[in-house]
């Protein structure tokens, strides 16, 4: 029951690295750009929360905030891209890459400024109840993470898969060219999509602020949503959340039967290993460009 309870809870923990790799995924598969702030969006979608629920802010009902946040979340995002990112129109994608690790020291510095760097929570109605099935006892919040986490992931799948927008998207991705002449709307698209990874990273963190503390340095997660990425295959949103959940299992088995340090280099061994027997990840990705 112990082995089952400790898978139970790195399930949980790695539903919200898999939502942070979602948001790399969504941003690559649409730009082919790597958005190394992610985490760090993550960290303030839900310091924003946790101002709009907040009395000493807002005071706003939890389910009353947690839309508003997404909504901020989003037209920061589009935001970013409309006057941040297409300012690297026709840069290599190393400064797009050296942009987006400096917007996340930002938002680090930004979120610190006005929430402070004390570690705060989100006071939700999922706080303190419990589901039991037998002897396993599971927090709302767990619950609450992965069912989440299951539907986004299976509804962006499918987005991307059955729509037009979608396959606007994955089409501007291949050759932006090429899609602006098929009459695809490619700023617009990238705009698009950069709102909804913001989106993505504020449900990320709402969740993971509803299972504990959050502070600025709480965006440094998305280094380790980053490796969960490139384990599931960099580009494959069930591969992001494979990716996610295989982190996040792992933790709390290595910091149990090994040591408590190596639940931290767990992840990044892993990571070494797929880059050196399956470089495209668990879900390859890999395939000829059109141009």
């Amino acid at each position: 029951m112990d082995i089952l309870q400790l898978f139970v809870s790195g399930l949980a923990n790695g539903c919200v690295y898999g939502l942070i790799a979602l948001g790399f995924v969504l941003i690559y598969k649409a730009t082919e750009a790597v958005n190394f702030a992610q985490g760090d969006m993550m960290m303030l979608g839900a310091f924003v929360t946790i101002g709009l629920t907040n009395a000493q802010y807002m005071g706003l009902p939890f389910w009353v905030a947690v839309p508003i946040s997404i909504a901020i979340m989003a037209v920061l995002g589009y935001l970013l891209d409309r006057f941040v990112i297409r300012l690297m129109f026709g840069q290599s994608q190393t400064a797009v890459v050296i942009l987006t690790i400096a917007l996340g020291f930002v938002l680090r510095f930004v979120a610190g400024l006005i929430w402070g760097h004390d570690p705060q929570t989100l006071s939700n109605p999922m706080a303190g109840r419990e589901v039991r099935l037998g002897e396993l006892v599971l927090g709302m919040e767990d619950v609450a993470v992965i069912v989440v986490t299951l539907l986004l992931t299976f509804g962006l799948y499918a987005f991307f898969g059955r729509t037009r927008l979608g396959l606007a998207m994955q089409g501007a991705s291949q050759n932006q060219l090429a899609a602006y002449y098929m009459g695809i709307p490619v700023k617009r698209i990238q705009g698009l999509i950069w709102a909804l990874a913001g989106a993505v990273a504020a449900v990320a963190g709402i969740l993971f602020a509803a299972k504990g503390s959050v502070d600025p340095s709480t965006g440094l997660l998305g280094i380790k949503a980053f490796a969960a990425a490139v384990i599931g295959g960099f580009g494959s949103l069930p591969g992001a959340l494979l990716g996610g959940l295989i982190v996040g299992v792992m933790e709390p088995f290595a910091a149990r039967y090994i040591a408590a340090g190596y639940s931290q280099i767990a992840p990044y061994a892993l990571l070494l290993a797929v880059l050196i027997f399956r470089p495209s990840g668990i879900f390859s990705q890999v395939r000829a460009k059109k141009v």
